[in-house]
C-alpha cells in the first residue's frame, strides 16, 4: 500500500488524486449552524448537502459548528479537531466504491458537563439554525403516550440547575434565554432524527422543559423560534476496521471516516425563523406534506430493517444484505410490508408504497453496504414503538391483518433474551436492556409480561387480536425455532393449536 496522506487542510491538494475534494477555499466559510451530535450519519447526510451547497457557490455563511453533550463525544471531537473537521466519506455502490472529503464543519466546541461553551456558542448572533441527532429515543417522550417525561433525572437536573444544563435542549432554552436577554433573537430549531413529526416532538420537549424552568420564556421561544419537520434518509453503517481499512485503501488516514450507500433523500417543512441555506439547489424537497414522505420511509424502511433485523441476529447472520439473501427473511419482510403495512401508507408525489419498497428492498441487499444486524437491531425500546406499532395499531382499527407484525413483535421479545439460537449471547443492545431482559425471559412462561410494558405497548395489550397473535407466535418460536415460525407465518394462517392468551389476563399486569 502506498504511504497514507493524512487527512488535513494543508493535504488537499495530494488527496485529490484518489478521492473528490472540497472546490472551496475553508477562508471562505463562516459558521451558521450548531449541530449537536457529529455521529455517522449527520456527516453522510446533512453535512454532505451542505458540503455540496458550498462546492456551488452558495451559502458559504452556513457552516456547520460541531457539538456533543455525552463524554463520548468528547472522544469524536479531539479526532475531528486533529484532522481539521474533514471527513471521508466512501460511497459503497455495487458497481465500485468512490472517496469524497467533506469540509462543511468548520469546528466543534468543547465537550463539558455543564455545557457552557455549547450554551454561548448558540446564543451568538450568527448561529440561526440549531439542529440535532440524538436519537429516536433521546427526546425524553414516552413513545406510547407521546407525553413527556418531566420526571427523566436528566430532566429534573436541568430544570432545577438551568444554568448547568445536562441534557441538549436544556442547553438550547439557556442559549435561547441569552438570545432573548440580548435581543439577539431566535433560531431555527431541527430534529434530524428518525421520528415521525420529529419538529412537533423536539418543540414539545423544549416548551414543557422550558415551561417548567420559565413560563415567560417559553411564551417567547413558541412565539418566535421554529421547529421544522423533516424526513432523512441514507443508510450508514458504524465505523469499524473494516471501513478505517477502506479509507485507507484511497490513501488516507482518516480516524473517523463514514461509509454509507448511494442514495440520500431529505424533506424539509419550510419553516425557519432566522433563514436558511440555499439547500433546494442541491436536491432537497421543501413540502407543507412532510408527514406523508416520512410515514412511507418510518413505516416501511425504518419499519422494514426491525422486521428483518431481529431474526437476523438470533440466526447469526451479521449484516442486513445477508439477512435478505435469506430467502426465509426476505419473504417475511415482503408478506409483512405488503399485507399488513404499505395499506396504511399514502403515496407521496412520483411514488407509490409497494414501488418504494421495491428500491428499499433492493438497498437492503446492496452487499457492499455491510450495515450489521446489531447495529439496527439497538434501541428496540425506541424503534419498535416509533416504526412497527402505528402500522399494528392502523391494522386493528382497520381490520387488517396483524399476524406478521405481532411475529416481528414476538422475535424482538425472544432476541431481548439474550442469546441467539446457537447459544451465543447477544450483548447488552438497548438502553433499557436489563428490564427488557427480565420482561422476555418472564414471557417464556406467561406472554403477558412483555405486552404489559405498557411504556411501549400502550393499551395494546388489551386487544385481544393482536395479544393473542402475539402470545401464539412467541410461544411457537420457542417450540418450533425462528425458521420453524416464519415457515409457519408465511405458509399461511397459524394452526388452531398455537397457545393464546385472553385479553383480560393481559391487561390485568
Amino acid at each position: 500500500m502506498d504511504e497514507l496522506t493524512p487527512l488535513s487542510l494543508t493535504n488537499l491538494k495530494v488527496i485529490s488524486t484518489t478521492s473528490r475534494v472540497p472546490r472551496y477555499a475553508r477562508a471562505d466559510l463562516s459558521a451558521g449552524i450548531v449541530h449537536i451530535g457529529l455521529g455517522n450519519f449527520h456527516r453522510a447526510h446533512q453535512a454532505w448537502y451542505l458540503h455540496r451547497l458550498f462546492d456551488n457557490g452558495l451559502s458559504h455563511d452556513w457552516a456547520i459548528v460541531g457539538a456533543g453533550v455525552r463524554p463520548a463525544d468528547a472522544a469524536q471531537r479531539e479526532r475531528l479537531l486533529e484532522q481539521d473537521c474533514l471527513t471521508t466519506l466512501i460511497e459503497l455502490d455495487p458497481s465500485g466504491k468512490s472517496a469524497e472529503v467533506i469540509g462543511s464543519m468548520i469546528d466543534f466546541v468543547p465537550v463539558e458537563d455543564d455545557n457552557a461553551s455549547l450554551i454561548a456558542r448558540m446564543a451568538q448572533a450568527d448561529i440561526r439554525i440549531v439542529s440535532l441527532t440524538v436519537t429516536e429515543g433521546g427526546y425524553y417522550i414516552n413513545p406510547a403516550t407521546g407525553t413527556f417525561d418531566a420526571s427523566h433525572p436528566d430532566i429534573t437536573h436541568d430544570i432545577a440547575r438551568p444554568e448547568t444544563p445536562k441534557t441538549a435542549f436544556g442547553a438550547i432554552i439557556a442559549a435561547l434565554r441569552e438570545r432573548r436577554k440580548k435581543r439577539i433573537g431566535p433560531f431555527t430549531c431541527m430534529s434530524c432524527d428518525n421520528l415521525q413529526s420529529n419538529g412537533a416532538i423536539l418543540k414539545r420537549t423544549v416548551l414543557e422543559m422550558a415551561q417548567l424552568m420559565d413560563s415567560d420564556l417559553a411564551a417567547w421561544i413558541e412565539a418566535e423560534c421554529s421547529f421544522p419537520n423533516s424526513m432523512v434518509d441514507c443508510i450508514v453503517p458504524a465505523t469499524g476496521p473494516a471501513e478505517l481499512a477502506m479509507a485507507r485503501s484511497f490513501s488516507l488516514q482518516d480516524a473517523s471516516p463514514v461509509t454509507h450507500e448511494n442514495f440520500r433523500q431529505w424533506v424539509i417543512e419550510d419553516t425557519f425563523c432566522a433563514g436558511r441555506p440555499h439547500w433546494e439547489n442541491v436536491g432537497i424537497t421543501f413540502t407543507d406534506n412532510v408527514d406523508q414522505f416520512e410515514a412511507m420511509k418510518l413505516r416501511i424502511l425504518n419499519g422494514g430493517h426491525q422486521i428483518i433485523a431481529m431474526p437476523g441476529e438470533l440466526l447469526g447472520l451479521a449484516t442486513i444484505d445477508e439477512a435478505m439473501a435469506d430467502p426465509a427473511i426476505a419473504a417475511f419482510l415482503a408478506k409483512v410490508v405488503r399485507d399488513e403495512v404499505t395499506p396504511h401508507v399514502a403515496a407521496v408525489p412520483g411514488m407509490l408504497p409497494m414501488d418504494y419498497f421495491a428500491v428499499v428492498a433492493a438497498r437492503f441487499s446492496n452487499p457492499e453496504i455491510r450495515d450489521t444486524t446489531r447495529r439496527v437491531a439497538f434501541d428496540g425500546s425506541a424503534r419498535q414503538p416509533g416504526f412497527l406499532i402505528p402500522s399494528i395499531r392502523d391494522g386493528l382499527k382497520a381490520g387488517t391483518p396483524v399476524e406478521g407484525l405481532a411475529l416481528a413483535a414476538a422475535l424482538w421479545c425472544r432476541y431481548c433474551e439474550g442469546s441467539r439460537e446457537d447459544g451465543t449471547g447477544v450483548e447488552p443492545n438497548d438502553p433499557n436492556w436489563a428490564s427488557l431482559k427480565q420482561a422476555a425471559l418472564l414471557a417464556r412462561d406467561d406472554p403477558h409480561h412483555w405486552l404489559a410494558q405498557r411504556q411501549y405497548y400502550g393499551d395494546l395489550a388489551d386487544h385481544p387480536t393482536f395479544a393473542n397473535a402475539f402470545a401464539g407466535w412467541l410461544q411457537t418460536i420457542l417450540r418450533h425455532g425462528v425458521r420453524g415460525a416464519l415457515h409457519r407465518y408465511l405458509s399461511g394462517p397459524r394452526r388452531s393449536s398455537d397457545v393464546t392468551v385472553s385479553s383480560k389476563k393481559l391487561a390485568s399486569s
